[in-house]
């Protein structure tokens, strides 16, 4: 096995920006690492199983799906955090949104994901690296092996997709 179809190897080579990608989705590094780490046990059991075609696109949509299960699971189980003294959890249900902005929130959420599960694999990536990972366009440039041109053509029209699945509702 080359060093390049080595998933170790790949997965160290981008270990770092992986876990500043899940950091902004899950906002810990702590918890990013975590993510990081259960997503290359995932990758790696993939890798053995049948051959990926986009490896660094694979690890990325682990990556980035284990950050959104996580984020699900812990604001289902917000209520229950005992760690919150009684006066912070008043606090924040002081500002919690009304029921009717909280079912428009989740619809326009669940929008955005169909939306973003839509898109072709590239464009999708393309869009979470800039908005979730902070990537520049440069930066998307390089990882997916295409022009800055063709990058910022990736996040544009896949912004311009999302917006338009938001609009139609």
């Amino acid at each position: 096995m080359s060093r390049e179809t080595d998933p170790l190897a790949l997965f160290m080579a981008h270990r770092g920006e992986l876990i500043s990608y899940a950091s902004t989705i899950v906002g810990d590094r702590g918890d990013a690492e975590d993510v990081v780490q259960e997503a290359y046990i995932r990758f790696e059991r993939a890798e053995r199983s049948r051959t990926v075609t986009e490896p660094i696109g694979y690890l990325y949509r682990i990556v980035r799906n284990l950050s959104l299960d996580g984020v699900r699971r812990d604001a289902r189980g917000f209520r229950g955090n005992a760690n919150l003294s009684s006066a912070e959890v008043e606090s924040l249900e002081s500002i919690e949104p009304s029921p009717e902005e909280s079912a428009e929130k989740r619809n326009d959420l669940r929008i955005v994901l169909e939306a973003l599960e839509e898109l072709p694999e590239r464009h999708r990536i393309a869009l979470e690296m800039h908005r979730f990972g902070g990537f520049t366009i440069r930066q998307i440039a390089d990882r997916l092996n295409v022009s800055t041109g063709r990058a910022h053509s990736l996040v544009a029209e896949s912004v311009d997709h999302c917006r338009q699945r938001l609009m139609r509702t």
